[in-house]
């Protein structure tokens, strides 16, 4: 990485085509403190039916940490995350066998003239509107099994699935309705017209579910964790990896967190020299656990600070949520309920009461039984207290919660302030939860 001045704002609007990792070319850097703004191309489906990307979302060029070097973190204070689009379309993927080599989402392939990753354009309505740019056969290696398309209120937070013929009528203006960034690659996910589900309301609560820094190896970045990494297990493709190597590579960016939203300050290791701030995969809403394997990926706008927390070296993300996305057992006392506290210490003699605050950290694996492990390890890893420990602070003062499945996860707990100010989180615990000691 070269060395320039820093800069106190990075402006993004430049992605890649599904790939992350050391060989990209970092943006910035920006100052420790300073901010990062982009725009953000929808993840997942637009990504997954345009057969030249190599990984499943379209993230933002990678923008360097000035002083992040790698043993240390890098804390992101999201201050604003924006829905642009008007409309978007997902639900539940099947995969068409022929058109990829081991996985459809990294290594596509037309059948018909056996290119890989061919260009490709889009031809009129429907499942055969991807065409092979060098042969003209339809060359989608996706189907939805079940699907929907879903219009957006966002001055409002509120969205509605909508029927057939008006599915017709958004595909005939895609692009304009799903306004992706000007640099942005993808087909529009919204050419495919699947209506299966008319007229359900939701709410929106916008978050992004891809957002981190780079794995010190080229990966896809829809593969870097532990779930969806699995899949380049001794894999027939170029980013085939061990499961050593996967452990070892990734961070755990893509963790499909609803509460990774504004206001929320996510904590990332840093596995290459300045670290490399990428974002994008955002979501309109999700609930706890992204059950149908895709939720409504949206084109966004995204403004984050940065703060580099010297020698705190991490596996995979820690995560300072918002006040109101805690779990209820881990959420601070209020005054009233510390002088009951004090009153019911005094009642029995106990002299101390921890001081301490919430802290979650993302694990994953391949099942959510191994990716609560995975968050449980790391846990008593970085804090220093015991494994057990933990589980019985998870479990009378924290929470367990499903972020994706097959196998991401959130480890909730109430941690002491001094380990945390050993970490050197303290301050910013502290400043989030609005706690004095």
């Amino acid at each position: 990485m070269a060395v320039t001045h820093s800069q106190d704002v990075v402006h993004v609007s430049t992605y890649t085509r599904g790939v992350i990792g050391p060989s990209l070319k970092m943006l910035g850097p920006v100052r420790d403190g300073g901010r990062i703004v982009t725009g953000t191309p929808p993840g997942c489906w637009g990504p997954m039916i345009t057969p030249m990307f190599q990984g499943g979302h379209e993230v933002s060029q990678p923008v360097a940490v000035e002083g992040a070097q790698v043993g240390d973190a890098i804390a992101l204070t999201i201050e604003s995350c924006e829905v642009v689009s008007e409309a978007t379309s997902s639900g539940v993927m099947t995969f068409v066998e022929g058109r990829y080599l081991g996985d459809p989402f990294v290594a596509k392939l037309c059948a018909a003239c056996g290119t890989t990753s061919p260009p490709s354009r889009v031809e009129g309505i429907g499942d055969d509107a991807i065409r092979c740019g060098v042969c003209g056969e339809e060359v989608n290696a996706f189907r939805f099994s079940n699907g929907y398309v879903i219009v957006l209120d966002r001055e409002n937070q509120v969205s509605l699935t909508v029927s057939a013929d008006i599915a017709q009528r958004i595909a005939g203006q895609p692009y304009e309705l799903a306004a992706l960034p000007e640099a942005s690659e993808q087909h529009s996910i919204l050419s495919l017209a699947r209506a299966d589900i008319d007229g359900l309301a939701a709410h929106m609560q916008p978050f992004l579910g891809n957002i981190g820094t780079l794995p010190s190896r080229d990966i896809p970045d829809s593969h870097n964790a532990g779930d969806f990494g699995g899949f380049l297990v001794d894999a027939p493709h170029r980013y085939a990896l061990t499961q050593q190597e996967l452990d070892l590579h990734k961070t755990d960016g893509h963790m499909d967190t609803n509460s990774v939203r504004a206001g929320a300050i996510l904590i990332c290791p840093v596995k290459v020299p300045g670290g490399g701030v990428y974002m994008g995969d955002m979501h309109a809403q999700q609930g706890n656990g992204e059950i149908a394997g895709h939720a409504t990926d949206v084109a966004g706008r995204v403004e984050l600070r940065v703060d580099v927390i010297k020698g705190l070296a991490l596996d995979g993300p820690i995560l300072l949520q918002r006040l109101d996305d805690l779990p209820p057992m881990a959420r601070p006392m209020s005054a009233a309920q510390r002088g009951h506290l004090q009153a019911l210490a005094q009642r029995y003699g106990q002299k101390t009461i921890e001081a301490n605050a919430p802290i979650t950290f993302i694990g994953s694996g391949k099942t959510l039984n191994d990716a609560t492990k995975n968050g449980l390890d790391r846990a008593a890893k970085v804090t220093g207290l015991p494994y057990d420990e933990i589980l019985n602070r998870a479990t009378i003062a924290g929470s367990i919660e499903i972020s994706r499945l097959p196998g991401v996860v959130r480890v909730t707990f109430m941690c002491p302030l001094e380990i945390l100010d050993k970490l050197g989180i303290g301050s910013l615990a502290r400043r989030q939860y609005g706690l004095s000691e």
